[in-house]
């Protein structure tokens, strides 16, 4: 096992492809022990050279409403008006904490998500 840090866009691919291979390896064997590094290697470079943005509050709305197959009538009754729902999904309007609050409490949203900037 010749393990170390990911650098480059070829360590990365070869990283992937050895992590393939071994990937079903018990996880108490030497090639287990490899693919767990590994991951954790690829991780590491995929963070640094893939990140990937949280989405802006009314995208991530949007994305939960879809999910959970909810109308736009079902999403007032979670945050006050049906005015206000077009009102803040074409960014005219701001969310409030009290719709903060229930928009995480009752879609189970992350707070990180419905307080980013948009």
């Amino acid at each position: 096992m010749n393990i170390k840090i990911i650098k480059t866009e070829e360590e990365y691919a070869n990283a992937l492809k050895r992590l393939d291979e071994i990937f079903h390896a018990p996880a108490d064997s030497p090639e287990g022990d490899e693919a767990e590094l590994l991951a954790l290697l690829i991780e590491k470079y995929e963070d640094e050279n893939f990140p990937i943005e949280a989405p802006d509050p009314i995208e991530a709305i949007k994305f939960r409403m879809e999910q959970m197959d909810m109308t736009n009538k079902e999403l007032a009754n979670i945050i006050g008006y049906k005015s206000r729902v077009s009102e803040i999904f074409n960014r005219k309007r701001k969310l409030t904490l009290k719709m903060i609050k229930n928009l995480h409490e009752k879609m189970n949203i992350p707070y990180e998500s419905l307080l980013s900037e948009y």
